[in-house]
């Protein structure tokens, strides 16, 4: 199954997820104006509005389409506008030409969100099926990873304004002292990672499987603005020797010198935030790098920390945190930037050395939804630990999300960890 809920959502419970999602969403987009909805920066962002439409989509296609007889969408092309990459939903508009589509406007797609609402509060009125629940359930958590993707996307899109234009009101970080880095040592040995089949998971979360941890340590905070200002200073950009040699010919070719949204302005790092631009805040985690930044950090600190350092996997990850409450600055907080501190979840999703493949015993299931995960595990790096965009609903211990080892403009730091002889 794409998701596992032995202990089923009723349809009161479903539908009470339902409206608290939609309702999300709404709060997000409730300070934009309607040009703020059309921006789409780069291929890898889509448009507000098309967020906006997608998720309603979703509810239509895999909910309302097959289990309300006589539904009627208010327009059969919008299955062709809205779909991204089920191609066994049909065929879709081209992912790079989003931001193209100016009409339907978004007073259209507020229209067609409260058309579907009303449908699927109509449906979870009169349905006590269990199956429709666990498809809610699904499409709810569908549209939490867009309200991540929305107001990510929408950063990258306003980092391009020359105004700087803010999405919140600036509100200033608290004054901070360093938080020394420590690590905590565990002991390993034969464990079980993935998720155990209670309550909602993505297809990848499992199956649950047997695996040996070595011994390791593992830091008791992420890697923080200072750490890397302290990396960029020594040469850290700079010198292959820290690099993979993709990664070092990708930094040379787009000119990375610093994490994005970065710039340098009378002797003080500035970075520009959904509040608008703000001093680089020292001992928050540093956020907006690759893969291949947080590797290249990892080696650069392990040339001179005692023991070593590298990045850790995505099992001693959750061998180390799996105990730890799920706790933190996440996309309730309304932050939506990280803070100092020294927690486990929250703040920025952690760079993994572990490759985005299935686990033992992985089996996508038929049919489109079929291709939500299963279809992506190939070329990208796993994250864990949620970040200052992520809904707190959303995160599990075995949550794993993953992007290729270039992209840099979601909430992406690192942590390290060290091997122990």
């Amino acid at each position: 199954m794409i998701y596992s809920v032995p202990a089923a959502l009723d349809s009161n419970d479903a539908l009470e997820l339902f409206g608290r999602t939609r309702e999300r969403t709404g709060r997000l987009v409730a300070p934009l104006r309607p040009e703020d909805q059309m921006l789409q920066s780069m291929e890898d962002a889509s448009p507000v509005k098309w967020h906006l439409a997608h998720t309603t989509w979703f509810f239509e296609e895999f909910i309302l389409k097959p289990h309300v007889s006589g539904y009627v969408s208010p327009d059969d092309r919008f299955a062709f506008l809205f779909n991204s990459y089920y191609t066994q939903a049909g065929p879709r508009h081209a992912r790079d030409r989003r931001g193209m589509v100016s009409r339907p406007d978004c007073a259209e797609v507020a229209g067609y969100r409260a058309h579907v609402d009303a449908a699927m509060e109509e449906l979870l009125s009169a349905t006590d099926d269990g199956a429709i629940a666990g498809l809610v359930e699904l499409g709810c958590h569908h549209e939490m990873q867009h309200q991540e993707l929305l107001v990510t996307d929408l950063l990258h899109g306003l980092s391009f304004n020359p105004l700087l234009p803010t999405y919140r009101d600036p509100e200033p970080l608290p004054v901070t002292s360093e938080v020394p880095l420590t690590f905590t040592r565990h002991d390993g040995g034969l464990t079980q990672v993935g998720h155990d089949g209670v309550g909602f998971a993505y297809d990848c979360e499992g199956p649950r499987h047997q695996i040996f941890a070595h011994p390791f340590e593992i830091a008791d905070r992420p890697v923080t603005n200072r750490d890397w200002i302290a990396f960029m200073e020594d040469g850290g950009y700079d010198d292959a020797r820290h690099w993979f040699m993709e990664g070092h010919a990708v930094a040379a070719r787009e000119g990375w010198e610093h994490p994005l949204y970065w710039w340098e302005q009378d002797g003080v790092w500035w970075t520009f935030t959904l509040r608008g631009p703000q001093p680089v805040a020292l001992d928050a985690p540093v956020v907006h790098v690759s893969y291949y930044e947080a590797d290249a950090y990892a080696r650069w600190a392990g040339s001179w920390m005692k023991g070593g350092a590298r990045l850790p996997t995505e099992v001693e990850h959750e061998f180390a945190f799996r105990d730890h409450p799920i706790e933190g600055n996440f996309l309730d907080n309304e932050q939506l930037r990280p803070m100092p501190g020294s927690g486990v979840w929250g703040d920025v999703w952690e760079w993994t050395s572990s490759p985005f493949t299935p686990y033992p015993g992985f089996r996508p299931p038929e049919g489109a939804l079929g291709e939500y995960n299963g279809k992506f595990m190939v070329n990208q790096m796993v994250l864990r630990g949620g970040s200052c965009a992520t809904p707190r609903e959303q995160m599990r211990t075995t949550y794993r999300t993953f992007f290729y080892p270039h992209q840099r403009w979601q909430m992406m730091g690192l942590r390290l960890a060290k091997d122990i002889a």
